[in-house]
């Protein structure tokens, strides 16, 4: 297996213990445990780990040599100690504190109230004439109490008190099998501590002077005791002996440095030159783990048992896990031999393996005690070279179908028994006969006398290339093209030929014409495809969903092969995701997926090979070897009780990266405003390898869950103020889903609405209030005085009103009385006109008469009389008097009329001035002749020559003229 693909595996982790649910399975000797590799590169960090311990959360430590390393299943972290030292051993007390020891140096790390992994030192509370200077090598936490040990002193931490021990002799190591403890002294022996005192064991001296590195219990409360060069022992509480076991000369060879204890029943012992080897209590070695076997290393400085007895080793370069609770063996061609295996099986003692470059086989051996552990040693079968497809049990005989044909496999040697190329799958047709799928159609093989199969001929007309096929309950042969649709084919009675065929693609119901296979599963033929199990109703002739199995099968109903297992189990391989499927109780279906989620995409897509050794082993083909499954090594369970989803660092990503957490029980976390940009990171501690996904929801924020994702990091960018809380969730294999884990952090207020903030808003409200206040009184004191003002202009306003409307109306009535007077004057003017008509008149006619005047004797009048008498009368026609009367009435009656036409047109002569009175009075010629004491004639004269001085258009009225003026 290369080592990449390794690194891809990860092991499970969950507290199977802590919910009663551990159960101890049987190390096999037949391949080896799977290895999961953690190397340098991975974790970035020294090469050699010296110390192991799992805190309550799952989380894994090392002491490392660059510090103390964490890793939690997916992220790795180092923690530096001061001055940089090595960290020699570690120990959880399993309440949050790790205690590390160091040269001259040891103490605890625990999370502090920011949730940064922090050291305290113990030292300071060391006796000074005891200050360590020396590497502090084992760290045990027994109750209430912390026990460090280094080569020349024991410490006893307790109460915040450190007891010192020494002895005339300097230590070598310190062990806690149960709840003893043992440490053995330089050249004096083992001695147990009791209480705070040393008790030498008598007969410890046996163990000889190449030191004790490692003690366990054993059975029936005795004590293993492991040397390094020495061999193992064994300690019933009087006396020490050898114990007689086959792993023994492998110890004392390769040196023995460690020990771990396994179920209770394995132990496990890293050598310096040779891994680990597990034995069990009968000194039987059942597995041997090294670099050629998986290990990354051959020195193991360390080993570890988790609570789920699955062993952990610190390297001299590297960190490894071994899983040897697991019901999978593995076996691996290293060295690249034989290639990429195709198909896999056990028969007659021997394991053969059909690959890409031919079929190999080796011995398989069914003792294991008969050796120290299980040796395999694959030789190419002479004439095999080639694809080999299928390797296939019938009747006592192995099968071999071959890129060139069919073999019979005898032993170490094969024998052709077909010619037609590409031999792809074998079905039962009847108790004597075979039906086989090839490149180019079907073929018949037929059980001879011997109990041999030979080959009996090709079925003929029909030529396709057959990748699975499978007979029906009513004898109907169903065939999976290899690359596209089904045929249903009939043959005829004596199996010569096809009498008939169908092709069945999208058109008939399937989803696709491509990668539809044939399986039977529990005597029924289904169809599988992309889209789930489909069935075939030969009333309607078309395919439908199987419903009633997709439904019970989850995300297996997408599976592309069955493959049958032991009596109603039948395995199903989902694109390279592996199930074993249970339907042995009627209308119930279970489908157990975890305990092979190791083996998703590590076999040839398409070509997957599970083959029976008996009812509870099977042999499973791998891309570069083949793993042991052994079904009852473990109860399977339909729920895994995972670990709760660890939230790690929680780092503020607003302007550059800085950690505010390292630990999501931290829920004290406070974030400014202005660093509202924030990256929460969190993982499972399940180290299986496994497609785990993560649903995160942050209540203050999201409206919903999240989709499920890969994802084990998420960013919140822009956060508002207030309480956020954090949760998040995994799921393995679509299937088991953990109880969300939570985290609360508050984002600060901004400045501007922070507490201090807050005070001076509450000062300059209560100052803006009085400031408001005032100015309001202010305002209404002037808007009071405005009113005031106002109502002072309007009321006087309305006295001024009042008084032009008084003063109007005096105004009024003294223009009434002003026109009253007019028209008076006016009618007073025409009156006086009229008068001085009449009077001018009454002059002429007396002046005419007088004229015809004769005395008593009918004479006329002499002419002096007459003139006298007609001067009299002429006088009082043209008497100034009359006229400046009336023109001083005329003036007043029309504002002065005399003096504009004066000022327009000063050449007016007096006469002029009448006859412009006498047109504004509208009176007619004769009035105006008797007025002027002119004739008519005169009178027309008049308005000529005085038109012409007024200088009046030819079309304009003199009377509307002067009307106007």
């Amino acid at each position: 297996m290369t080592a990449d693909c390794k690194k891809r595996i990860f092991f499970i982790l969950f507290f199977l213990l802590a919910f009663g649910m551990a159960h101890a399975t049987d190390i096999k000797s037949i391949g080896v445990p799977y290895v999961q590799n953690y190397t340098k590169a991975l974790y970035q960090s020294g090469n050699q780990n010296w110390s192991i311990t799992k805190d309550e959360r799952g989380v894994m430590y090392f002491g490392n040599a660059d510090g103390l390393l964490s890793f939690d299943g997916k992220y790795w972290q180092m923690h530096t100690m001061p001055n940089g030292l090595i960290v020699r051993a570690v120990a959880a007390d399993g309440k949050g504190k790790i205690y590390a020891g160091a040269f001259g140096e040891f103490g605890y790390w625990q999370n502090n109230k920011q949730g940064f992994l922090t050291y305290h030192s113990l030292i300071p509370q060391v006796p000074k004439k005891y200050v360590p200077n020396e590497e502090i090598w084992k760290i045990y936490v027994d109750g209430d109490r912390v026990i460090f040990q280094s080569f020349g002193t024991i410490y006893i931490y307790s109460n915040n008190k450190i007891d010192v021990i020494k002895a005339p002799n300097p230590y070598l190591f310190l062990f806690k099998p149960g709840n003893r403890f043992f440490v053995e002294q330089v050249n004096a022996g083992l001695s147990e501590l009791v209480q705070n005192h040393l008790q030498f064991i008598k007969g410890s001296t046996i163990l000889g002077n190449t030191g004790v590195l490692s003690i366990l219990p054993f059975h029936n409360n005795k004590y293993l005791i492991g040397t390094a060069k020495n061999g193992l022992f064994i300690y019933d509480g009087k006396q020490i002996l050898p114990w007689a076991n086959k792993a023994n000369d492998f110890l004392k060879t390769y040196q023995l440095n460690n020990g771990a204890i396994i179920a209770g029943k394995y132990f496990a012992y890293g050598t310096i030159l040779n891994g680990v080897v597990i034995i069990d209590t009968a000194g039987n070695v059942v597995q041997h783990i090294n670099k050629s076997s998986g290990l990354q290393n051959n020195t193991v400085l360390s080993l570890y048992t988790d609570n789920e007895d699955n062993l952990w080793a610190g390297l001299d370069n590297g960190i490894d896990r071994i899983e040897v609770n697991s019901p999978l063996y593995f076996y691996f061609d290293k060295t690249g031999n034989f290639g990429t295996v195709y198909s896999s099986i056990i028969y007659n003692k021997k394991i053969y393996l059909g690959t890409n470059q031919g079929l190999y086989y080796s011995d398989w051996v069914t003792d294991p005690g008969s050796s120290l552990f299980q040796l395999f040693d694959f030789k190419l079968i002479p004439g095999s070279q080639g694809q080999v497809w299928d390797l296939s049990l019938q009747d006592g005989r192995l099968l071999c179908g071959h890129n060139d044909g069919t073999y019979q496999v005898n032993g170490s040697t094969i024998t052709k028994i077909s010619s037609e190329n590409g031999g792809w799958m074998l079905r039962k047709l009847a108790p004597n006969l075979l039906i086989q799928g090839t490149y180019t159609g079907l073929v018949i093989f037929k059980k001879d006398n011997s109990g041999n199969w030979v080959f009996d001929h090709k079925i003929a007309d029909f030529g396709e290339p057959s990748r699975y096929v499978e007979q029906d309950n009513k004898g109907q042969i169903w065939v999976s093209h290899a690359y596209k649709g089904i045929y249903r084919i009939d043959l005829s009675a004596d199996l010569k030929r096809a009498i008939s065929r169908k092709y069945y693609d999208e058109h008939s119901g399937l989803p696709s014409s491509y990668n539809i296979n044939v399986f039977n599963l529990d005597n029924k033929i289904v169809f599988s495809s992309d889209s789930g199990f489909y069935v075939y109703d030969d009333i309607t002739d078309r395919f439908s969903k199987y419903q009633q199995l997709n439904s019970k099968l989850g995300s297996f109903a997408l599976s592309n092969k069955i493959i049958p297992a032991d009596g109603k189990k039948y395995w199903f391989i989902n694109h390279g995701r592996v199930g074993l499927a249970d339907l042995s109780v009627p209308g119930h279906l279970t489908i157990d997926s975890d305990r092979f989620t190791i083996l998703n995409g590590q076999m040839v897509q398409h070509y997957e090979n599970i083959s029976r050794i008996n009812n509870l082993i099977y042999l499973i083909s791998i891309d570069d070897g083949f793993v042991i499954f052994n079904d009852e090594a473990v109860a399977p369970q339909n729920k895994i009780q995972l670990p709760p989803v660890l939230i790690r660092q929680v780092e503020n990503i607003t302007d550059k990266v800085s950690t505010l957490s390292d630990d999501g029980n931290n829920n004290n976390v406070k974030i400014p405003f202005d660093k509202n940009n924030i990256r929460i990171t969190y993982a499972l501690p399940y180290y299986r390898q496994a497609k785990v996904k993560y649903q995160y929801y942050l209540d203050g924020y999201s409206t919903q869950w999240s989709d499920w994702s890969l994802q084990t990091q998420k960013e919140f960018t822009n956060l508002g103020q207030g309480s956020y809380t954090f949760k998040v969730r995994a799921k393995i294999n679509d299937d088991n889903i953990t109880a969300p884990s939570t985290f609360t952090f508050t984002v600060l207020p901004p400045w501007y609405a922070g507490k201090i903030a807050m005070f001076f808003y509450l000062l300059l409200l209560v100052l803006c209030y009085y400031i408001f206040k005032r100015l309001y009184r202010q305002k209404l004191q002037r808007h009071q005085e405005h009113i005031h003002q106002k109502l002072q202009k309007e009321k006087e306003e309305f006295l001024k009103q009042e008084a032009i409307a008084n003063e109007q109306q005096i105004v009024k009535i003294r223009n009434e009385q002003l026109q009253a007077d007019l028209a008076g004057k006016s009618r007073e003017l025409a009156n006086s006109a009229m008068n001085i008509v009449y009077k001018n008149e009454l002059l002429q006619k007396i002046s005419d008469e007088i004229a015809h005047l004769k005395d008593s004797t009918g004479k006329k009048l002499p002419d002096d009389q007459l003139r006298k008498i007609q001067k009299v009368i002429n006088e009082g026609m043209t008497d100034e008097r009359d006229w400046n009367l009336f023109e001083s009435s005329f003036n007043e009656a029309h504002e002065s009329f005399f003096i504009k036409l004066k000022s327009h047109h000063p050449d007016l002569v007096p006469n002029d001035l009448k006859l412009c009175a006498y047109l504004r009075m509208n009176m007619n010629s004769k009035e105006m002749a008797s007025l002027l004491n002119i004739s008519l004639r005169g009178v027309e004269i008049r308005r000529y020559r005085l038109r012409k001085k007024l200088e009046l258009e030819h079309d304009k009225n003199l009377v509307e003229f002067l009307m106007e003026l």
